[in-house]
């Protein structure tokens, strides 16, 4: 290692919202290339504690970025912020507001305060999206404060991401399969999607951080295009599942989220994410692996990795 490499793993990352799937895996990564001086804000206290148990070695914080305070004082001398904060799923618009919105305005805020350098903002493919519901307005509208900030920045935009540490998504599913002896499937199951290993992601802001390329938006598209019930037969293979797949009219499906709403405040699948994925999106693949100097992950390998890594893949995070 050059004592440019080392200057540059020596200095302060900060990760707000770091405590969720992209910021999990991040900060595994980041530890295997050696960057040693990484700091987690995040709000959620079950995962938070997580974080900090698989590594006493690096700051971790349970805070509300949504709000100001003490959290603030980590930026002094910070050089890299990875905005990774994002509400998901919820019933009504105030968490989007507060975890999406209010809290990328209190960063970019307290990053020109301390004159903070660079930024690499974790955007979403939804922002291409024909969908029209909260998680795709509130990243939106947080996509457009980085863009109009004056901050050195990297935009990056990944599909559906999947891999360890994952709640929702693939990981939730998974879970659900292993309990259930009959797996639902809306409609005929056949909505293509490009989903994205995490952890091929995570060595794409990696390099973001030893290039720090400025002011540019990439699409960070899996390259793969597999339709929602190929990747569900998958799972199933690779978690050696019994439940049987049955394919259920969408309206029913609809109807028995809307009803599983009204018992779960923080459903893990809602009426608006099925409308999501029913919307045929196809976004645009670029050659990132060439840009970022990346191997991408076959999805097969991926999924097994996902699955059935000895360390990792059992670990379940919090709702």
């Amino acid at each position: 290692m050059n004592e440019e490499q080392k200057y540059l793993k020596n200095k302060k990352i900060i990760l707000p919202g770091g405590a969720g799937l992209v910021g999990q895996n991040l900060v595994v990564c980041l530890k295997q290339q050696g960057f040693n001086n990484i700091v987690v804000l995040d709000k959620h206290i079950e995962n938070v504690k997580i974080l900090k148990k698989l590594h006493s070695d690096i700051l971790v914080e349970n805070v509300d970025l949504s709000e100001r305070g003490v959290w603030e004082k980590h930026f002094e001398n910070a050089a890299i912020v990875i905005m990774l904060q994002a509400q998901i799923g919820a019933s009504n618009y105030e968490p989007f507001q507060q975890n999406n919105i209010d809290s990328t305005k209190n960063i970019l805020y307290v990053m020109e305060q301390f004159d903070t350098p660079y930024l690499i903002h974790i955007s979403s493919s939804v922002v291409n999206s024909t969908a029209d519901d909260f998680y795709t307005r509130s990243k939106n509208e947080q996509e457009k404060l980085v863009l109009n900030s004056p901050i050195n920045s990297i935009v990056l935009r990944p599909t559906l991401m999947f891999g360890w540490f994952d709640r929702k998504h693939l990981g939730w599913l998974s879970r659900f399969m292993k309990k259930i002896p009959v797996f639902p499937i809306p409609g005929n199951g056949k909505y293509m999607r490009q989903p994205l290993y995490v952890v091929d992601f995570c060595n794409t802001i990696i390099s973001c951080i030893k290039v720090q390329p400025k002011m540019k938006i990439f699409n960070i598209t899996g390259l793969e295009k597999i339709n929602y019930i190929d990747i569900i037969k998958k799972i199933k293979i690779s978690i050696k599942a019994k439940s049987h797949i049955i394919c259920i009219p969408y309206s029913l499906f609809y109807f028995l989220l809307k009803v599983w709403a009204i018992f779960d405040n923080k459903p893990p699948f809602t009426a608006d994410q099925l409308k999501a994925l029913v919307t045929h999106d196809e976004f645009e693949v670029i050659d990132w692996p060439k840009i970022f100097n990346i191997k991408p992950t076959k999805f097969d390998e991926a999924i097994d990795t996902t699955f059935n890594d000895k360390k990792y893949s059992q670990v379940i995070l919090k709702f």
